[in-house]
């Protein structure tokens, strides 16, 4: 063990002084980034149209090129998966992460090119182990198994020699052969498309292996767990994998989640490193061990230049990025990258605050599409977590999903918010439950209080009980069931809520 150990650290130690080497000098970093992704996409045809030979420096590119959603670059996206070369970004595309498409039904297609897998998506897998490594020097996950849970991956029909997946599936399908050695399930399970027969299959053909540690999204694992539970009858995770010590997370918020894990997963050894990855990059390790704190290291050197619009701007509809040098502490913005995989001033629809400048660490607070702000009370999935873990501790109750929507005003009716809960545990008392959870959110969010004051506005918040698995049969049938699809938290729209209720009176 001690000899692994010593070989990991070996190993690591560049590495290391690398990441420890942008978190002391940043801006440099994103300068040489800056520097290295125009000089490559010069000759691109995008890098023709916006005059990328003039660009000198980051006021410049500011002028020359405009900032994208997905809708504004959708054209470019499909010459490239159509076969067309040298579009947005000089090597060959044959790789597209499908989005999971939380803020709409519509799919998107992210290019992977060669260097974003290899120098993003490939080099973020081997950090999250480096630096828990670093973290734990007597780790023992090298001897043991990594159980990841991932998507399926498809043919893309417009050309036969592209293809389109989960970013996860893309990533299964390029890693190299020895990694087969570390990792479960194998390749043919991971890619089963349909989840439950794919969930199955990993039960059966886990149980009885040495898992150190796991990788995947809070909400999948615990179905998986339940399912473990169900086939052993042991009591919990650990009697199943004694020598799980790490669960590398992401994709959702783990605040909700990690009473239920601290159950699952009793042993004081038990560790969980959150991660901040999408189809367009990879952005976040946390990078230190402090229980409830959820900031991650902005990761520099992965071939992303990023840029920030507050929120405030953006809903105004002003939308002036400033590059991370600018940036300031506890304001929410709006995250806009050019990467090496071809995107350019690109919004991904993410949202971050800063917690720290010195190093750059961040936390995911929730989606540009993904808040209610239906009366102005500006409501995002941070003030919701919040409020919701606080209403689970003061009344011994465990969530398993939840979403939210407004219920507009009429002529004779306030609006509200109407929540929707699946409970693992259900609160002896609903009513303190959605008192505490309304309290809270006056407390985090001045606007949802100013909105709340006297019940003038906004009523009191309304609430359903949704039956056990409604919000798995509202995935299924969306097609949407494992992967990194997830449950959309928040909405202006009530479409995503009126569905759910109607397959809970089903039920």
């Amino acid at each position: 063990m001690e000899l692994i150990n010593s070989i990991v650290g070996l190993i690591n130690y560049n590495r290391l002084y690398q990441i420890d080497d942008f978190r002391k000098n940043p801006i440099r970093v994103q300068t040489e980034t800056f520097d290295k992704l125009l000089c490559f996409a010069i000759n691109t045809e995008f890098g023709k149209k916006y005059n990328f030979k003039n660009i000198k420096n980051y006021s410049d590119f500011t002028k020359n090129v405009p900032i994208h959603d997905y809708d504004e670059f959708k054209p470019y996206i499909e010459k490239i998966m159509k076969g067309e070369k040298n579009i947005t970004w000089p090597s060959e595309i044959k790789w597209f992460a499908k989005s999971s498409g939380t803020t709409s039904d519509k799919s998107k297609y992210i290019p992977i090119s060669k260097e974003s897998l290899e120098e993003c998506h490939f080099q973020s897998g081997k950090d999250i182990y480096i630096i828990y490594a670093d973290l734990k020097p007597n780790t023992k996950i090298f001897v043991g198994k990594s159980l990841i849970i991932g998507g399926s991956t498809n043919v893309n029909l417009q050309n036969e020699k592209s293809y389109y997946g989960d970013l996860s599936a893309i990533i299964i399908k390029n890693l190299p052969f020895w990694t087969y050695f570390h990792r479960l399930p194998s390749e043919e399970i991971a890619l089963i498309e349909e989840w439950e027969k794919k969930l199955e299959r990993i039960v059966n053909t886990t149980l009885h292996k040495n898992v150190t540690n796991i990788v995947g999204v809070p909400s999948w694992f615990l179905v998986l767990f339940k399912r473990i539970l169900d086939e052993t009858e042991k009591s919990n995770i650990h009697e199943v994998w004694p020598n799980l010590e790490l669960f590398i997370h992401g994709g959702i918020s783990f605040t909700p989640y990690r009473s239920i894990y601290e159950k699952l997963l009793p042993s004081r050894n038990m560790n969980y490193l959150e991660t901040y990855n999408a189809s367009e990059g990879f952005f976040g390790i946390q990078d230190e061990f402090n229980k409830g704190k959820n900031d991650m290291l902005l990761m520099l050197d992965y071939g992303i230049f990023y840029e920030f619009i507050s929120m405030k701007d953006y809903n105004s509809g002003n939308l002036k990025a400033i590059p991370l040098e600018d940036v300031e502490t506890d304001t929410n913005y709006a995250i806009v990258i050019s990467t090496n995989g071809g995107l350019w001033r690109y919004l991904i629809g993410d949202t971050v605050t800063f917690t720290s400048k010195n190093p750059y660490k961040i936390k995911v607070t929730g989606r540009t599409r993904h808040f209610i702000n239906a009366f102005g009370e500006e409501v995002i999935i941070e003030n919701a977590q919040k409020a919701i873990k606080e209403a689970c501790d003061k009344t011994d109750s465990q969530i398993r999903d939840y979403t939210a929507a407004p219920i507009y005003m009429n002529r004779d009716d306030k609006g509200s918010h109407q929540w929707l809960f699946e409970f693992i545990t259900e609160p002896s008392d609903i009513n303190k439950f959605m008192r505490i959870l309304d309290n809270t959110l006056k407390q985090v969010n001045s606007d949802y209080e100013a909105k709340r004051y006297k019940n003038l506005t906004l009523d009191f918040p309304q609430h359903i009980i949704l039956k056990q698995e409604t919000f798995y049969e509202w995935l299924k049938q969306k097609n949407k069931l494992g992967g990194q699809n997830k449950v959309p938290r928040l909405s202006n729209s009530r479409e995503y809520v009126e569905e759910l209720i109607k397959i809970n009176e089903k039920l």
